[in-house]
Order: C-alpha cells, then structure tokens, then sequence
C-alpha cells in the first residue's frame, strides 16, 4: 500500500509541478476500516484548474498504478479528487471538483471519454475535505490544516443526505457498501461525527 501512495504521489509531482498544493489520504486507510478489496483515496489540491494534457497525463500514470486484487494484480484500487485551492479555501458550497480517478471506470479512462475530463459541481467534496481534515496524513505539501477551511456541519449533513437517492440506485449490485455508508450518513447526522463505515454500522446496529 505504502509502495502504491508513493506510486500516485510521484505522478502528481510529475504531472503538476510546482501547482501540486498538496496531497492528503483519506477514507478507511485513515478512519479505520481498511479491507482487503478496499480503495486508496487521496485528495490532491492544485493552486489553479488543471488543464486537460494535465489530467490526461494523470489518468494515463494511475491506469498503471491503480489495480484491483480480484482481478489478481496485487494492487489496490485507486480513487484520486483533485480541487483547484480556490473551491476549498475560503470554503464555498457547493464545491466544483476539477478531476477524478475511479477504478471502476478504467474502460473508459483508456478510450479516454471526454466527459471525464471536464470540472463538474461535486458536493462529496464537502465530505472528503472533512475526511482529510480529521485524518490529518498529508502525503505532499502544506499540511491540511492551512490547506483546507473547516467544512460547516450544515454543509456536511446537505453533501452527505444529497448522496442517498444515487446509493439506493445502486443498493442491487453493490449492497455492502451501500449499507455501510448510509448508516455512516445516519452516524455523522446524529452524532456529528465522522467514523469509519465498520465502526458506523456498529453504531447503527445498536439503535436497530
């Protein structure tokens, strides 16, 4: 895992520059949680929107690095956001993502899919700054605390209830994680919080 954060770091580096801000690890590597089919996510600020030759040469860095266990490749999936450092400081809701690497759309990432490239209004954002803020593991430049406003509760809960209708869409073919994050909704609504998913649904098991 360590082989693969330094692996996604380096084609950050090369492909931004000096605009790299930072990058910040975040999710059940930082929470808890960690599984054996679990993501790596990372969040990277850019001190300006990243031009398209930039994002291309990043998607074509992570296709290499990025990977799937099940498939045998010994490698983690890899999901990186990338902000422009004026989305997030002053913080401002909804937020606009400039750029993001799923796995999950590895197809389309190599037939290069214009639709993937382009900035688009992305309230999660909200939730991951949070996430990175709490976790604190600055991978590459300033730390979080200078690089990101505190997220206001209000903003938090609205990003967080947003994504309900898009989970209950996907409960059929991807159950478990769907369960798991809306009782992690319901955890950080109720207790403000931020758990990871395994510790959330303990919580809400509890009140079941």
């Amino acid at each position: 895992d360590r082989r693969q954060i330094e692996d996604v770091v380096a084609v950050l580096r090369e492909s931004l520059g000096d605009a790299l801000v930072g990058a910040y690890l975040h999710g059940s590597a930082v929470l808890g949680g960690l599984r054996a089919d679990s993501d790596l996510d990372v969040l990277a600020v850019s001190a300006r929107e990243t031009t398209r030759a930039e994002k291309q040469k990043i998607a074509s860095g992570l296709l290499a690095v990025s990977g799937d266990r099940s498939r045998g490749d010994g490698r983690r999936p890899i999901e990186l956001t990338i902000v422009a450092a004026s989305e997030v400081r002053p913080w401002r809701y909804p937020p606009r993502r400039d750029f993001q690497y799923w796995e999950w759309l590895r197809d389309r990432f190599e037939r290069g899919d214009p639709d993937l490239f382009r900035p688009t209004i992305d309230p999660d954002v909200a939730i991951l700054v949070t996430m990175v803020r709490l976790g604190d593991v600055t991978l590459s430049g300033s730390p979080a605390g200078t690089t990101f406003d505190e997220v206001p509760r209000s903003d938090l809960v609205e990003a967080l209830v947003a994504d309900i209708p898009g989970l209950i869409d996907d409960i059929d073919w991807d159950t478990r994680n769907v369960v798991l994050t809306l009782a992690r909704i319901w955890n950080t609504v109720v207790t403000g919080g931020l758990r990871s998913k395994d510790a959330a649904a303990e919580w809400a098991l509890e009140r079941l």
